[in-house]
């Protein structure tokens, strides 16, 4: 390595001072000294002036790695799986087009795979390892899979010349080009980690890996950003942000780092937090913020450690290394003394909500998961009031066991019947507090009571948290009929599937959003658990989780005497229960000069132009933020920074701090390149929710369609050598092939597909779950997952390196169906196992322990554990399928037979979203639809 000396330009000269261990740059004309940090440590750029020793090259834009297995189940190696109706011809790249568009080639290593893949064929109707497992099939063809087969023809000419244009000395993006026609899609390209994060070198100040934002936390709908709004408009792809500031995690994952000395080091113009982006200058003694260029101060306690009391290790501090850090906040950031966690639960003990047995459940789950609902510091409160006309509180003496109920009875004028012991300490009034939830299923075992006042319920839950703050958690069966907030039966078969059906997934009263405004004020957030088997009108309901960031969750029909029934809600009911919430909540997002946070997606109440305020934020629920460009950005890189603000449940002022780092850049070709469609589809889905709402359901499916028109029509016109002429092919970047199934999975979803056989009540629910499931868990909900279990790898259903290996997924479409074969389609809320009518005895006793199909009945079932490798395979796969994601959701399980009931048939039939259904377009009808548009488009 050459000495610093030898580095230096002319007219430097470099100094070792041995005494503080570190270099003394010196200008020999003016002998004017730099400070520098000792050479062993990762050394930030000095100033901007000033040379510096160049730190290695860093590892920005993480690449996920994946064990052997997992990469196995990618890319299909090891299992021999080929098909060529879907490889050979689906997925191979097509003649040279007349117009002289090439198309470019995927990963070598694919290829490898894909031609190593060929060479081992299995033995056709073996689906096990036969010295171990029956065969079950003995059909022609089986035991085939899709091979992921990258295009592999020379790169666009075009895109390469484009591409060269890249900033900062930083290596471009290459482009790759596909063609929808003749590409299928394959579900395996969703589990590809986003388009790699290119930034300049020496943009972070230490080398970590963990310098820049990981997708589950914050990711952007562009790795490269435009430096101009026009090359922006240009490329037709919404600019934005999806934001999981608190989200789950799983076993092995590391926590986010806590920097506990108070020592908090912001911006004083902008209010950035210090980040690895920053750049320390003056000899160390000032950093310079990398949103506003501000110079500003280091604080006088940032070198010192407090808690050893000596001089710390600058570069060793958790904010230099980690994008995602929370400070503990110093009594300047409150307030208020930070509040306890504080729950109350409002139960509808009407007749309906006794009979269901959503009482005796919720009171029995509440009961086994005393113990889980965050109290560490002992100061949680809890309050329980029960709703039918009525209202009926609960005093709980401290010390005792016994409660007292108190009926109130004037819902019109909603008073606190007792002063005291109704919101009590949960630790001081545990035997109280265990006895009553024993007891509240047979106090209203004999209610005959219909109707239901929960709008003067919910006054009475916000008079008794007020001072405080806290979760109202709220049970309902049926539709408000009493009191405030009281609604009318507004479910008309008529207009559904009309311009007038938007009105449907709009609140019927004024209440709930006033109401929600206030609650938000007093920082009182709102969950909804909704049982009604009749209309319940979700969609005024789901405003008050929709303003106070909770969460709705909704069990149509439900019955506890089904034992699906009951665990489905005793396991999200008690995983909301035992979930950390952040209190108190404030959310702020930051860019880089040049940039403006435009609008915001998601559960929360604007409070100012950018101020999102959250009563309790509840983990893993999403935000998107969208983002505009004001002025030319000139940095070679932007920055994005989260803040939220909040207490814990157990009683401390933090602040989380998620930085995300972007690389700028005047080349459409790595704009395109760089496109995440995840996160564009998770940013489309949220628009399109709030343009049914503010316009119509037609509107919003229009302008999904258009959207992605838009994006294919700029790519044809800039990046291919058709240019502004009719094409025979379809083209966009390789990074981007997904998203046409996407929106198509999303066109077709419950929440704005075309129907008029949709209750109001399932496509509110479906919006609310379009608005707030993290990415990882909506891209199942708008593309499932489809596995064939009856030919499904040897080690599918088996404990590998990371857990349980799932079958390699299959397209969407039914012609993989087979007469005899046992398949699963899921999509993160249900479960379904499909029966071919052909399938043999052998199967159908493997899984199910019944002789044969006649006697298999379709429906809601908990599969049994059989004695039998099969059996458990099976199993794993549906216990990983409820697991892998994160959550509180238990998806039902449902058996399908081939030729069951109709009404099931065809919804799981509806997860297939490259089939055409009855109005809807297949995926081939769809991307033809598209290409005529984009051809058309350019004749005008």
């Amino acid at each position: 390595m050459a000495s610093p000396a030898q580095q230096l330009p002319p007219g430097w000269d470099a100094q070792w001072d041995a005494a503080n261990q570190r270099y003394l740059f010196i200008e020999t004309a003016t002998r004017r000294t730099q400070w520098e940090p000792p050479v062993q440590e990762a050394s930030p750029p000095i100033d901007a002036h000033a040379p510096s020793i160049s730190p290695p090259p860093m590892a920005h834009g993480k690449r996920r790695q994946y064990a052997a297995g997992q990469t196995q189940a990618y890319y299909g190696t090891g299992d021999g799986f080929v098909d060529p109706g879907y490889g050979a011809q689906g997925l191979q790249p097509p003649a040279q087009a007349s117009t002289g568009q090439l198309f470019t080639p995927g990963l070598a290593a694919e290829n490898q795979f894909a031609a190593q893949q060929q060479q081992h064929q299995p033995p056709q109707g073996q689906y096990f390892a036969p010295q171990q497992e029956p065969q079950y099939i003995n059909a022609p063809g089986f035991g085939q899979e899709p091979v992921y087969h990258p295009p592999n023809a020379p790169v666009n000419a075009l895109a390469d010349q484009f591409s060269q244009m890249g900033m900062a000395g930083q290596k471009p993006l290459q482009l790759y080009t596909t063609n929808l026609l003749t590409s299928p899609p394959d579900p395996r390209e969703l589990a590809r980690p986003p388009p790699e994060i290119r930034l300049p070198p020496n943009s972070s100040v230490t080398n970590s890996p963990f310098a820049n934002a990981d997708p589950s936390y914050q990711r952007s709908t562009l790795n490269a950003v435009p430096t101009t709004s026009s090359l922006l408009n240009k490329a037709k792809i919404p600019l934005g942000l999806v934001i999981t500031p608190y989200r789950t995690l799983k076993e092995g994952e590391q926590p986010v780092p806590v920097v506990t000395d108070t020592v908090i080091a912001r911006c004083r113009r902008c209010r950035t937090y210090i980040n690895p982006y920053v750049q320390f200058i003056d000899g160390g003694n000032r950093w310079r913020c990398c949103m506003c260029n501000m110079s500003n101060e280091v604080p006088q306690l940032f070198d010192w450690d407090q808690l050893r009391n000596q001089p710390g290790d600058r570069w060793g501090r958790d904010e230099l290394n980690h994008s995602v850090v929370e400070f503990v906040a110093p009594t300047e950031y409150m307030v208020r003394p930070p509040q306890p966690a504080v729950y109350v639960f409002l139960i509808d003990v009407s007749h309906t909500a006794v009979q269901s047995g959503m009482v005796a459940t919720a009171t029995r789950t509440i009961l086994e998961n005393l113990d889980r609902i965050p109290n560490e510091d002992g100061r949680t409160k809890v309050a329980i009031v029960a709703y039918d006309v009525a209202l009926y509180f609960f005093s709980m003496p401290p010390g005792t066991s016994e409660s007292t109920m108190l009926v109130v009875s004037d819902v019109d004028d909603v008073f606190l019947p007792k002063p005291t012991d109704l919101l009590v300490n949960m630790a001081e009034a545990r035997a109280s507090l265990e006895a009553l939830l024993g007891r509240i299923n047979e106090m209203f075992q004999d209610n005959h009571t219909v109707g239901s006042a929960m709008g003067p319920a919910l006054q009475a839950g916000f008079k008794l948290m007020t001072p405080i703050g806290g979760k109202i958690i709220v049970l309902s069966s049926t539709l408000p009929s009493v009191g405030a907030g009281s609604l009318k039966n507004r479910e008309d078969p008529k207009i559904l599937g009309t311009s007038k059906e938007s009105g449907l997934l709009q609140a019927a009263s004024p209440f709930y959003k006033s109401f929600a405004i206030e609650c938000s004020r007093a920082q009182v957030s709102i969950d909804m658990f909704l049982f009604s088997a009749a209309y319940q009108d979700v969609a005024s309901l789901a405003c008050l989780p929709h303003y106070t960031s909770g969460q709705t969750y909704f069990y149509p029909a439900f019955n506890a005497a089904r034992s699906e029934d009951a665990i489905k809600f005793a396991h999200e009911f008690g995983e909301v229960l035992a979930m950390p919430i952040m209190l108190e909540a404030i959310m702020r997002v930051r860019a880089s000069k040049g940039l403006r946070v435009a609008s915001f997606h998601g559960n929360f109440f604007v409070r100012s132009t950018d101020l999102l305020a959250m009563p309790a934020v509840p983990t893993d629920q999403s935000y998107a933020i969208e983002i505009q460009i004001e002025d030319t950005l000139t940095a070679p890189f932007v920055v994005l920074q989260t803040a939220v603000l909040h207490t814990t449940c157990y009683g401390e002022r933090r602040i989380r701090v998620i930085t995300l780092a972007l690389p700028t850049t005047s080349s459409l070709s790595e704009v395109f390149a760089s496109a995440d469609q995840v996160a564009i589809a998770t940013l489309l889905a949220n628009k399109a929710v709030e343009r049914s709402l503010t316009h119509k359901l037609e509107d919003s499916r229009d302008a999904v369609f258009q959207k992605v028109v838009d994006i294919l029509t700029s790519y044809k016109s800039s990046m291919t050598a058709a240019g502004a002429g009719a094409s025979a092919q379809l083209a966009v970047s390789e990074n981007l092939k997904m998203l046409p199934v996407l929106m198509l999975g999303l066109l077709k979803n419950v929440g704005i597909r075309q129907s008029a056989q949709i209750p109001p009540d399932l496509r509110a629910y479906a919006q609310a779950l379009l608005t707030s499931l993290p990415s990882q868990t909506l891209m199942p909900y708008i593309h499932p997952n489809f596995y064939s279990l009856h030919n499904m790898p040897p080690d599918a259903g088996t404990v590998g390196e990371n857990g349980i290996i799932m079958p390699p997924p299959l397209p969407l479409t039914s012609e993989r169906l087979e007469r005899h074969g046992l398949f699963l389609i899921e999509d993160g809320q249900n479960i379904f196992l499909w029966v071919g009518r052909d399938a043999v005895p052998q199967l159908i006793m493997d899984v199910f322990n019944l002789p044969n199909y006649e006697v298999l009945r379709g429906g809601k079932t908990t599969l049994p554990v059989l004695d039998n490798p099969f059996s458990q395979r099976v199993n794993a796969i549906v216990q990983k399928t409820r697991e892998m994601r994160r959550g509180v959701y238990y998806p039902h399980l449902y058996v399908v037979k081939e030729d069951g009931e109709p009404p099931l048939r065809l919804w799981a039939l509806s997860c297939l979203i490259q089939d055409r259904a009855d109005v809807l377009p297949s995926y081939q009808q769809f991307i033809t639809q598209l290409k005529d548009k984009v051809n058309g488009s350019n004749n005008y």
